[in-house]
């Protein structure tokens, strides 16, 4: 399958970075499988650096990577759909309080502007698990891959670079 990184910058050689910033599966090097969800966030990362007076362009860099070979050799956890168990692994992520098994690939949805206020909602337990379920099953939702080891980026295979478009930016 072809994964899909978004950037101000080409990435070649993923590396993982810790951030203090609370994201759906925690620290690691993020990509997808949809070629314009890359895109799109290229260019907010893009305006983003701008921001805070970093170079860059939008950039989206694109890789091979065989998921049945990593789900037969390493550790990965995939959520196909939200669930409840998606649910609370998310929020415990986006709140830097996960504590549980270091897992080498977390794969699933995006938990995007779309849907956060009806987690937060949830979250907060102003709606029901059932509630927030059936409302998110009517919702779009995006895939993201999460490489959080060595072990994991060993499986992406660099093969290209879209092209920069001024009209990402």
């Amino acid at each position: 399958m072809l994964l899909y990184h978004g950037s101000n910058v080409l990435v070649e050689s993923p590396k993982l970075i810790k951030t203090t910033r609370g994201l759906d599966f925690g620290s690691g090097f993020y990509t997808t499988s949809n070629k314009e969800q890359a895109i799109i966030f290229s260019a907010k990362v893009t305006k983003r650096a701008l921001l805070r007076s970093l170079a860059g362009t939008p950039t989206v860099s694109v890789y091979d990577f065989d998921f049945e070979l990593a789900k037969q050799n390493i550790d990965v956890l995939h959520f196909a759909t939200p669930t409840e168990e998606w649910l609370h692994f998310v929020r415990d992520n986006r709140l830097n309080t996960y504590t549980g098994k270091i897992i080498d690939i977390v794969a699933g949805p995006v938990a995007n502007d779309d849907v956060f206020l009806m987690l937060q909602q949830y979250w907060e337990g102003v709606i029901s698990t059932d509630d927030v379920l059936r409302g998110l099953k009517v919702k779009q939702f995006y895939d993201q891959f999460c490489f959080k080891t060595e072990r994991a980026i060993a499986y992406l295979k660099y093969i290209d670079c879209i092209e920069q478009r001024e009209e990402w930016a």
